[in-house]
Parts: C-alpha cells; structure tokens; sequence
C-alpha cells in the first residue's frame, strides 16, 4: 500500500527525476509491479546519473583555469591547517608539562611563598601579644602597688589607664586564659580603689537626723595617705558620684528641709580645725518647744542650713556638678507645701503676720535659691504664689467653710431642731393656683419626746396644738372688720334660703356611718389637727355630699309607703351641679359661681439644719465684705476682686446642699414620703431666704447673680421633688390597683374579694400617706398632694370600669359597692374632724363627683340616668362614656336605644 502524502507537502515538479521516479513508484500497484517495470526505472535512474556526470563534465570543461584555481588553494588550506594543528600541540606541551611545564612550576613557587608569609605573621602576632601583654602587666602591677599605698585619685587613673589596655587587647590575646586572668585581677584592684574612695567619702560627709559632718580631708585606711575632700569627690566616677548626690539630696530633703518646714526647730553650727588633725565643720539641727515658735524662724534656719552648704560643700563640689540646682524644686516645694500652703489662716486677723511670712519666704527666694543655688529660671513660684495670696486665702477660707456646711448637710436630721414657719396664702375658687407672699417668720417647736424621723407613730404623737399651725384666726379677724363682720360664706344659710341638700334627698339619708365604710379606723388621734388651731376661715353654706341614693330622687314627693326600688323620676326642679365650696374647682362645663377671693395664715414644717446652712450664707457674706473692706489684701487688677471668692462661696453652699443632701439620705426620703416632703419644705425655705439676702444691697453683682441662680434652681428642687413624691405614691397607687384585674368578672366570690382588698389597701395607702405629710405640709399643699393622689385612683377606677363591655346585675351591685370604699377618702379633706368641718374634696379631687355619680349610676334605672342626664347632672362624663355604660348595663331594648340617641344630641344647655 502506497504511503499517502500530504496535502500541505509541496507537490512534485517536473525537472526532479527522483521525485518523478518516485512517483512512478508510488502510483504503481502492487499487482503491475513486474520485474520489468522495476528494471525500466533502474535503468531510468542509471540514465539520469550518467547524464549528470556528462554535464558536470561539460561544465568543468568550459572553465577549467578557474577550477585548478580553485583545486589548487583547497590543497594549499589544508596543508595550512595541519601545520598549525602540530605548533598547538607543542605549546600545550611545554606550558602543562608536569616536569618542565610553566603552570606546575609557578604553583611550587607560589607555595613556598604563602608559607613564608605566614611564618612572618604569626611571628609578627606573638611579637605584639607579648608586648602588649607586658603592658598590662607593668600597669597592673603600678595599679596594685597605688591602691595599696592608698593613692586613690592616681589608682583610679591607673585604673582608667588599665581598662584601655584591656579594651585595646589584639583578638588572639584577648582569649587567652591568661588576659582572663589578667582582667580578674585588674578589675578587682580597681574595685578595691572605688571601695576605698567611698569609704573616705562616707567617712567626709555623714549625715544623720540630728547631724551634719564635713570633714575637708581623710586619712585613707591602713595606709599613711592623707586625702582632700575635693579630690574624693573629682576621682569617683561620674555614675558613683551622681548616686552620692543623689542620696545626699534626698537625706537632705528629707531631714533638714521638709522637717524645718514642718515643725520649729533650733540650728547650731560647730568647726574644729587644727594644724595636724583634719579639719571638719559640724550643723546640729534638734526640735524647739513650739511655744514660743515664729514661723519666720523657719525659713532663717533654711538660710543657716544653705550659709553651711555654701561654705563647706559647694566650693569643694567638681565643676560639672548640679548638685546646687537640683536642691532649688525641693526646697521652693517644701517652703510652699510644708510652710506656707498649710499655715495659711482661717481668719482676717491672722492674714497680717502670715503676710510677713510670706515677704521673707520672697526674700529668701531672691538671695538663697536664685543667689546661692543659682537658679536663673524666670518661673518663681515662691513670688507667684505670694502674689495671689489673697486668692489662696480665700480658697483656703472656701474650703473649710465647704467642709463646715458638708459636716452640717450630711447630719442626722432631728425633728426637735424643726420649726414651722408662717406663710400668708392668698387664695381664691380655684384649688389649684395659691399664691405665696415672700414673707417668711420661723417659729421655734417646742422639743418633741421621740426619735428623729419616727415617721410611723408620729401622727398620734405629735402635738401642735400650741403651734396654732394653721393660723386663721388673724386673717378672719381682718376680713370681718372689712366686710362689716359679714361674709358670703356664712356658717349659716339665710333662713329664707332653701338647702341645695333637699333637692337631692341628701339630708334625708343623714344616716350614721359605719367607722370601716368611713375611714376604715376608730383611731381619730391619728387625725388630730396637726396644725393646732380652729379653723377660723369663711366656710361654705353646706357639706357638699357625693350624689347617694338615686332612687330617692326618683321617689321625691312619693309616700313612704312605695317601694325602694329606683323608679322613673317625676319632674322636679333640678339639684345644682355641686354644693357651695371654698376652692372649688372648675367640673367640665359647670358653673361654680364666682370665686371667692381672701387671705390666710399657713405653716408648714422646716428642719433646723436650713436655718443653721442660711446663718452660714450670712456669715460667708459678711466676712466676705469685712475683707473687701480691711484692704489688708492688695488688689490686683489681672484678678478677681478681693473678698469675690469668698463670697461666691455662699452660692457653692447651696450647690452642695442640692447635691449632697439627696445623695446622703437617698435611702430615706425613698422610703418615707415625709422625710421628702420635709426635704422639699427645706428647699422652699432656703429658696426664700436666699431672696431675702440676694436682695440686700450689700451683695455684690456677681455673688447676687449667683444667689439668684441658686434661689430658682432651690424652687425648681422643691417643686420637682414635690412633684416626684405625689407621682410615686400615684405609680404605687395604680400598682395596687392592678390586683383588681380591670373589675373584670366581679360576679365570682373570689374575684371580688381580690378587688375589695386592693380597694381597701389603697385607701389605707392614702391614709398613711396622708398621716405621714399632713404634719409637714402647708394646708394648701397637702390638700393639692392628696387630691392629686385621690383622684389618680378615682380616674384608674373610673378607667377601668367605664372599659367593661358588660355589665350584669349582680356585678353592677357589686362594682357599687366597690366605688363606695373610696368614698371614705372624703374625710382627708376636712379641716378639723371634731367639729363637722366642710369637705373641700370636690376642689382638690376633679374626678370626685363624676366617680361618685359611677356608683350610683351603677344601681340606677335606665330612667335615673336619662333624667339626670336632661338635667346637666352628668357633665363630668362624656358621651362616649355614657353610651358604653348604657349599653353595659342595659339590655338591647327599644327604651335603650331612645336613650342612647338622646344621650348621642349631646348634653343639654342650662340657660
């Protein structure tokens, strides 16, 4: 089988006889391929080659010269060639021949050179390492023979000497065994030197707690070397010498400057100088009876102690030493912190001598620290304190007024020290706005037999009946000779007037009531009139009395004979809206008359640590102003004005009271709203009495501005703290509340046994509450503190019950019954219990009435509720409301919806 060529190959051309022939080969079949055929293409290719020779023939032939030309310089190359090949040869010969070669005889050479090169270095390196060993040798033996005749300062030069030896010692010696032995020994000569120079230093300076010794020469130990004092201290090392001095300051710092500045003390300085022995000078320093003791003194013995350094210690110190500028901080440190800083006095007659004190330590400054030390810094903090002394006095003097007013703040209150403290109130028929005079007059209690702060047995212990705590009486007396001894508000209505009472049956329902659905206490000590006076105030016609028992207003005119049930009402005239009041407070749209406009008399409780902090205020201000007036301070116009500091101090009082106080005693007046309530008494007092003194026209403008701003923020204090403590008891109030699960399914025994409990603890909660502020509190505040307590309840009530969807019968009896143990809360607000004093709860209680109509309008028919709807007796309620309720209570009727689109119109308009 033919080989199949390429189509990419280049194809056959055809003047190539090979390639021809080779086709004629490949295009052969195997079957064709005779014996013939292959001796027609040999004897093609013998053609073909001679053909080739007979044209080369040719070609030669037709230019022969050129060919032997050409043949003859082939033959001349060659010869050439292997001429030079034999020259190669014999040169390679005589270059690598191991005997007579040059390359083997130059290495030989080079051999026995490098070997004499090294004998010569190694002769050279034992030649110098002795040398250089014999060097150490003759300075280490000079080094011993200095140190033992005790030349210490040439020892120690010997020493320097030695150590560059050893440090320039050649690299093979310097790890010879030898040269280790050599530095041992070289190193503790040298050691022996430094020993012996510190020695000699020790025994030239000494110095002790009650002594001081120079010595100006030494006699070196077993020796008959006499050494100065000034070469000990120039032949120790610079690092050994620093730590001397170093501690030499320190002991003098410690014992001579500090304890000079600290406590009296008297100085002595003793010299002994003789041919023969050496000369030494001696500073005794021991403590002076303190009787006798001028401050001054002090700072002449810190002269003494610098005179005696300057003498005998300074002139022998090297040139390089600072030791003279290191001792400027800790003295100008201790002339401040331990002389003048903790003598400054705390009153105006000492300042004269502290005064001179302070000139001296100036002058002390100039001549000793910037003289004799040196100190050539333009900071001088003796001067710069000097110059501010009135402004470190004053600081002082604030401190330990601050401290004093600390100590009086963070006391034990104790409630015998209190005072009440009058207030005119004018007020008007509006519970809500009282307005204070300014006018303040404390009066003294008389001391109480009980502990401070006895909160829980205080309302059945205290008496005030001799405080008068209320004091009507003045303001009546003038109101009657202004008004003829007649007032609107007559005890007793004109005989002509009906009583408001039997529009709505009231009267007739005067029943004794229970003490448990009254007050819930037999207990009528616990509300004594802790004010202690008879309430003398114009009082309203009758006792506004929550609106009971619907039915009799539907049974009006009826016989007794007819059934109890509540009925339709017939058409009478329609009851007002609520009772004649002092105080009363406007009830939605109704119309209560116009107010009432007079002034009274009320007190409340104050503790004597405020009027102890205002007799301080005072103090700080007049000893403020007696400074500014000694002129004993200079003035300086960069500062603050003399006596400013001082007297700001009167304000930062205040300050630290506001912060401190409530910090102190947080765990009381958290825990006892009477304690908060007396805090918050105590903050409107001071707040007062700051005025007053703010007022005064000695005060200067800066400590006014600051009085003024501590005054609002005392106000704010108390207004908020007030604020805080009602809140609580409101929050706690409505936690209770929480037990009776909204008032949901009343039906069940237990449920409502759970509801009547919370019921029952919060109106004990109020009470106690109630006991606890009513001694503290103005009459106005303690009524605005309860109403806003009671009605927080009354609305949480009213809240949840208007919310119930449904309403049964027997849970609306239930839910009346319920309302009723709240309406004991009345008799908080009654003035004097014994003597059938009016309720003023509808000023101070918004939801008073509306809560009371609840219970009522529980029980109530569907015709109650639309008759008293069409006489505005349900203005408290919005319409919302009364359509849920209708629709809670009542079932889907005919006569409940004609109720409930009447009620949709609106609440009718009284004319």
């Amino acid at each position: 089988m033919a080989f199949p060529i390429p189509t990419h190959l280049p194809r056959k051309r055809d003047n190539d006889v090979s390639t021809n022939l080779l086709s004629k080969m490949s295009d052969t079949p195997s079957k064709s391929l005779t014996y013939e055929v292959a001796s027609s293409w040999v004897t093609e290719l013998d053609n073909t080659i001679r053909e080739t020779k007979r044209r080369i023939h040719d070609r030669i032939q037709a230019d022969l010269p050129a060919f032997e030309s050409q043949l003859i310089s082939a033959k001349s190359v060659q010869e050439r060639l292997q001429q030079l090949s034999s020259n190669v040869d014999e040169l390679s010969k005589s270059i690598s021949d191991a005997e007579s070669g040059l390359i083997p005889r130059l290495v030989m050479t080079l051999t026995q050179h490098a070997t004499l090169a090294q004998d010569v270095s190694d002769s050279d390196v034992r030649f110098n390492a002795l040398l250089h060993l014999s060097q150490c040798k003759k300075q280490l033996g000079e080094l011993t023979s200095l140190t033992q005749q005790g030349k210490l300062p040439e020892a120690v030069q010997a020493s320097e000497v030695m150590d560059r030896l050893l440090a320039e010692c050649p690299e093979p010696l310097d790890s010879a065994e030898v040269m280790h032995n050599l530095k041992r020994t070289a190193r503790a000569a040298k050691d022996r030197a430094l020993e012996q120079l510190n020695e000699a230093y020790s025994r030239c300076i000494v110095i002790s707690a009650e002594e001081f010794l120079i010595r100006t020469s030494v006699l070196v130990r077993q020796s008959d070397t006499i050494l100065t004092l000034p070469s000990i201290l120039s032949s120790i090392p610079p690092a050994s010498l620093s730590s001397h001095m170093n501690t030499l300051r320190r002991d003098l710092t410690m014992l001579y400057i500090d304890f000079i500045c600290k406590q009296p003390a008297s100085i002595s300085v003793a010299s002994h100088s003789a041919a023969v022995a050496p000369s030494e000078y001696k500073l005794s320093i021991f403590p002076a009876p303190p009787t006798t003791h001028n401050l001054v003194s002090r700072i002449e013995n810190l002269a003494a102690v610098l005179d005696f350094l300057r003498d005998h210690l300074f002139p022998h110190l090297p040139y390089s030493s600072s030791f003279a500028l290191s001792l400027c901080k800790p003295i100008t440190t201790a002339l401040l912190n331990h002389l003048l800083v903790p003598s400054l006095p705390s009153s105006l007659d000492a300042l004269p001598s502290f005064l001179q004190l302070t000139h001296r330590a100036v002058e002390f400054e100039r001549d000793y620290i910037c003289g004799v030390l040196g100190d050539t810094s333009p900071e001088k903090d003796v001067k710069a304190w000097a110059d501010a002394v009135g402004t470190h006095y004053e600081r002082r003097r604030r401190v330990d007024l601050l401290e004093r007013a600390r100590a009086i703040i963070t006391r034990e209150d104790n409630i015998s020290d209190a005072f009440r403290v009058e207030v005119i109130v004018a007020e008007e028929a509006s519970p809500k706005k009282h307005l204070m005079d300014a006018t303040v007059a404390p009066k003294t209690v008389p001391p109480v037999e009980e502990e401070a702060w006895d909160f829980e047995e205080e309302s059945s212990t205290q008496d005030f009946s001799e405080e008068n705590g209320w004091d009507f009486e003045d303001d009546v007396e003038a109101k009657q000779e202004t008004t003829g001894g007649s007032s609107a508000l007559n005890d007793n209505p004109p005989p002509n007037e009906e009583d408001p009472a039997d529009a709505w049956g009231w009267n007739d329902d005067d029943e004794p009531t229970p003490p448990d659905e009254k007050d819930g206490s037999t207990d009528s000590s616990a509300w004594d009139d802790p004010w202690g006076d008879e309430p003398s105030v114009p009082k309203p016609a009758v006792v506004a009395k929550p609106a009971t028992r619907l039915e009799k207003v539907s049974n009006k005119g009826k016989s007794s004979a007819t059934s109890s049930a509540v009925q339709s009402p017939v058409p009478t005239a329609a009851p007002p809206p609520t009772p004649a009041m002092p105080s009363l407070a406007k009830q939605g749209t109704r119309d209560l008359g116009t107010p009432q406009q007079y002034a009274e008399k009320e007190s409340y409780l104050v503790s004597g640590r405020s009027q102890e902090l205002v007799t301080l205020v005072e103090d700080v201000l007049r000893e403020a102003a007696e400074l500014a007036k000694s002129k004993i301070l200079p003035s300086d116009s960069q500062r603050s004005p003399v006596g400013s500091i001082l007297g700001l101090t009167s304000s930062f009082i205040l300050d630290l009271y506001r912060a401190l106080y409530p910090v102190t005693f947080s765990n009381a007046l958290s825990t006892s709203p009477k304690r908060a309530m007396f805090f918050s008494n105590d903050c409107l007092w001071l707040s007062g009495e700051v005025k007053r003194i703010s007022a005064l026209g000695s005060v200067p403008s800066p400590t006014k501005e600051k009085l003024i701003q501590g005054q609002e923020r005392l106000k704010v204090l108390e207004e908020s703290w007030f604020e805080d403590v009602v809140d609580n008891q409101c929050l706690k109030v409505n936690e209770i509340l929480d037990g009776t699960e909204r008032f949901r399914d009343t039906a069940d025994q237990d449920r409502y046994d759970e509801s009547e409990s919370a019921m029952n603890e919060v109106l004990q909660d109020i009470r106690h509450f109630a006991r606890e502020v009513k001694p503290v509190l103005t009459k106005t505040k303690y009524f605005n503190a309860i109403g806003s307590i009671v009605d927080a309840a009354l609305s949480r009530v009213l809240s949840d019950i208007l919310a119930l969807s449904d309403i049964p019968e027997v849970e609306s009896h239930k839910l009346s019954e319920l309302c009723r143990i709240l309406n004991a809360l009345e008799s908080l607000f009654v003035e004097d219990s014994n003597h059938a004093s009016p309720s003023f709860v509808v000023a101070y209680v918004p939801s008073w009435l509306k809560f009371s109509y609840l219970s009522e309008l529980l029980e109530a028919s569907i015709a109650d509720i639309s008759y008293l709807f069409e006489e505005g007796a349900l203005v408290d309620f919005e319409i919302e409301e009364l359509v849920k309720l209708v629709k809670a209570l009542f079932a889907d009727t005919p006569l409940r919806a004609n109720t409930i689109n009447k009620l949709m119109q609106g609440h009718p308009i009284r004319s």
